[in-house]
C-alpha cells in the first residue's frame, strides 16, 4: 500500500503564497486562525492522518464491515481513530462556538477533509457526512433543534446522515414514497425505506441523526411535495442525551467495489418519530445545503485518491528498473534504468501530478470563497461568493472525480502488471475512486445542473461572474516575460467559452436536448478552463520566488515545468470537448431506442 505523507509544501505554497488565506481571515475578522495556529493544525493533523489513519486503509478495505441482526460494526481499529479524532478537536473544527465547535474558517476544515481523504477514504466517510449534516440542521434547524442536536454532532457523539435515495429512484427525488405523517405531538411518523445510506449505520458513536427527504400526505406532486425531516436513531431524553430507540432500521449493508469500510446502508422507517426541520414542501432547499456540502466533499474525494496514488507511483517509477532510456543509459552502474525516465511514464506522472495540484488549487480556491459566503460582513462580496460557489460547485464535483478517476487509473497503468495485483495496493484506489463520479448526483447530473440551471438559468451571469475574473488576470498579466504565451492562450479559450455557451443556449432554445447532449462536455471543457487559470496563478506565484531568490528553487521550477506541460498536453483536449458539443445532438438522439436492442 501506498505510504500516506500529507503534501505539507505544496498546501503552504496555495495557503500562504497563490490564495493569501492569512489576509483573508484577517479581513473576514478570522483572527484565531493565525499563521501559528494554521502551521500547529497543518503539522497536527498530518500526524493523525499519516500514523492513524493510514495504516486502517489496506485493512479496513480487506476486511469491511459487518452486519448482523441490524447491526454494523466497523473494521478494526476503526472505532479507536474516531475516538482520537473527537479528543484531538478535529470533528467541532470548523463549527459554530455557540455549540462546542472552535470556530475556525471552512477553509481549514477542508484542508484537514483532504489530509483524512487521501490517507483513508473510506474513513473520512464517517465524520464527513456528519459535517453536512451539521450544516443542514445550523441554516434550517429552529432554536430548539439546535440545542437538540448541534452540541452533540459537534462533540462527534452523535453523527449523522442524508437520506435521499430511494430503490426506484435515484436523482429523480420528486417519485419518491417515503411519507410523514402528522401527530397530535408536533412530530411526524416517517415510514418507508432508502438505500445507499453511507454511514447509516456502524458503531462509532452513541447516536445517528438522520435527515430524510419524505412527502406530507397532502404534499404536491413532484420535486415541490418534498420535506425534510430529522429522524434520529435513538430519541434525545430528558436530559439530551440518547434514549429510546426510534423506529429505523438497517436492513443490510451493500457489497461494493470500493470503499468497503464505509457502511452503505439500507434504512428501513418503520413509523420513526421525525421532526420537519424547516418549512413543508420546500425539503429539497434545506437538503440542498447539505448535499452542496457533500458535492465538494465528493469531489475531493478525485482529489484525495489522485495524490495517494502519485505518491505510491512517483516511489515505484523511482525504483523500478526496466529497459535503458531511449538517449543512452541514465544509471549505467545498473542493469536497467528506473522507468521514470521513460517519455510514457513522464506523460502518466506528469499528468497526475498537473490534475492533483490543479485539483487542490481549485479546492483551496472554492474553499476560500466559502469563508466569504460564511464570515464576509459584506452583503456584497457574500452574494458574489455564493454566485462563484454555485458555479463552481458541480465543476469542482464532476471534474475532479472524473480527472481523480483518470489519475488513480495512471497510477495502477505505471505500476505495468504490479499494480493489478492487490498488495501494492494502487487497485483499491481505483476501486475507492470509482463511485466518486456516481454518487451525491452522477457526474452528468452535475453537467445538467452546471450548463442547464447555473449558466443558461441565469442568462449566463453566473458564467460571466467568472470570465470576467479570468479576462482581468489575463489583462494584467498579458506582458509577463515568460508565461506571456500561456496568458495569450487562456485569454483565447476564455473568449471562446463565453461564444460557445451561447451557441448552445440558441440551440437549445430550438430543441431542449441540445442542452443535455452539450453538458458533459461543456463541464469538462470549463474544468480544463478553470484550471488553466488557476495554474497560470501558480505559476506565476513560483516563477517570482524565482526571480527573487525566495522559496525553493527545485519546488518553483517544479511548478512551471507542470504548467508548461498543462498547456502543452492537458489544456488542448478542450478542443475535442468544443467539437462534440458542437456537433449537437442530431446524432445521439436520431437512433430509435429500439435499435439498441441485440
Amino acid at each position: 500500500m501506498p505510504e500516506y505523507k500529507a503534501p505539507l509544501r505544496d498546501m503552504r505554497f496555495l495557503i500562504d503564497h497563490v490564495f493569501d488565506f492569512h489576509a483573508n481571515y484577517a479581513a473576514l475578522g478570522a483572527h484565531d486562525a493565525s499563521p501559528d495556529m494554521i502551521g500547529a493544525i497543518l503539522e497536527e493533523g498530518a500526524k493523525f492522518c499519516e500514523n492513524v489513519l493510514a495504516p486502517l486503509n489496506r485493512s479496513g478495505d480487506e476486511e469491511g464491515c459487518h452486519f448482523a441482526n441490524g447491526v454494523v460494526t466497523t473494521p478494526a481499529g476503526f472505532k479507536q481513530a474516531f475516538a482520537q479524532y473527537v479528543e484531538g478537536g478535529w470533528h467541532g473544527l470548523a463549527a459554530d462556538p455557540a455549540y462546542g465547535g472552535q470556530g475556525l474558517p471552512s477553509s481549514l476544515g477542508l484542508v484537514i477533509s483532504e489530509m483524512v481523504g487521501s490517507s483513508n477514504t473510506s474513513w473520512g466517510m464517517y465524520p464527513g457526512l456528519t459535517h453536512g449534516a451539521m450544516s443542514a440542521i445550523h441554516a434550517h434547524g429552529t432554536a430548539e433543534q439546535k440545542a437538540t442536536y448541534l452540541s452533540k454532532l459537534t462533540a462527534g457523539q452523535w453523527t449523522g446522515t442524508m437520506c435521499l435515495t430511494e430503490a426506484h429512484c435515484g436523482t429523480d427525488l420528486g417519485i419518491i414514497k417515503t411519507r410523514a405523517v402528522p401527530q397530535a405531538d408536533g412530530s411526524y411518523a416517517v415510514s418507508g425505506s432508502k438505500i445507499f445510506i453511507s454511514a447509516g449505520e456502524h458503531d462509532l458513536s452513541d447516536n445517528i441523526i438522520h435527515l430524510v427527504l419524505a412527502k406530507l400526505p397532502d404534499a404536491p406532486a413532484g420535486t415541490k411535495g418534498i420535506s425534510l425531516f430529522i429522524v434520529p436513531k435513538f430519541l434525545a431524553d430528558a436530559s439530551g442525551d440518547a434514549g429510546e430507540r426510534n423506529g429505523v432500521s438497517c436492513g443490510s449493508i451493500e457489497h461494493k467495489m470500493g470503499i468497503k469500510a464505509s457502511a452503505t446502508c439500507v434504512l428501513n422507517f418503520d413509523g420513526a418519530k421525525g421532526f420537519l426541520i424547516g418549512e413543508p414542501n420546500k425539503g429539497l432547499n434545506c437538503m440542498f445545503t447539505m448535499m452542496n456540502h457533500a458535492r465538494l466533499g465528493t469531489g475531493m474525494q478525485g482529489l484525495c485518491l489522485g495524490e495517494a496514488s502519485f505518491q505510491g507511483a512517483i516511489k515505484y517509477a523511482s525504483e523500478r528498473l526496466q529497459m535503458r532510456a531511449l538517449t543512452g543509459a541514465k544509471a549505467p552502474d545498473k542493469p536497467a534504468d528506473p522507468i521514470i525516465v521513460h517519455p510514457d511514464v513522464r506523460r502518466m506522472l506528469l499528468t497526475m501530478k498537473a490534475f492533483n495540484e490543479g485539483n487542490r488549487a481549485l479546492t483551496y480556491f472554492t474553499a476560500q470563497m466559502l469563508d466569504v459566503a460564511h464570515l464576509s460582513a459584506d452583503a456584497e462580496a457574500r452574494q458574489e461568493a455564493e454566485d462563484l460557489l454555485a458555479f463552481l460547485t458541480p465543476i469542482c464535483k464532476a471534474f475532479m472525480t472524473d480527472t481523480g478517476l483518470e489519475v488513480t487509473n495512471l497510477g495502477m497503468q505505471v505500476f505495468g502488471g504490479h499494480g493489478f495485483i492487490r498488495e501494492w495496493g494502487m487497485e483499491q484506489l481505483v476501486r475507492d475512486c470509482r463511485i466518486a463520479p456516481i454518487y451525491e448526483g452522477t457526474n452528468g447530473i452535475q453537467a445538467l445542473d452546471l450548463l442547464g440551471r447555473k449558466v443558461l438559468g441565469s442568462k449566463g451571469k453566473l458564467l460571466r461572474n467568472f470570465t470576467k475574473i479570468v479576462h482581468k488576470f489575463c489583462a494584467a498579466n498579458a506582458g509577463h516575460a515568460q508565461l506571456a504565451g500561456f496568458v495569450a492562450q487562456l485569454n483565447e479559450l476564455n473568449q471562446q467559452w463565453g461564444d460557445l455557451t451561447m451557441k448552445v443556449g440558441l440551440a437549445a432554445m430550438k430543441n431542449p436536448d441540445e442542452v443535455g447532449a452539450a453538458s458533459v462536455d461543456y463541464l469538462m471543457y470549463s474544468g480544463y478552463i478553470i484550471l488553466g487559470y488557476l495554474w497560470l496563478r501558480m505559476a506565476l506565484v513560483a516563477q517570482a520566488q524565482l526571480d527573487a531568490g525566495a522559496g525553493e528553487a527545485d519546488f518553483c521550477r517544479g511548478k512551471l515545468a507542470t504548467c508548461e506541460f498543462y498547456f502543452k498536453r492537458l489544456l488542448p483536449r478542450t478542443a475535442a470537448h468544443r467539437a462534440a458539443i458542437e456537433a449537437g445532438s442530431d446524432c445521439l438522439m436520431t437512433l430509435p431506442a429500439e435499435s439498441f436492442a441485440l
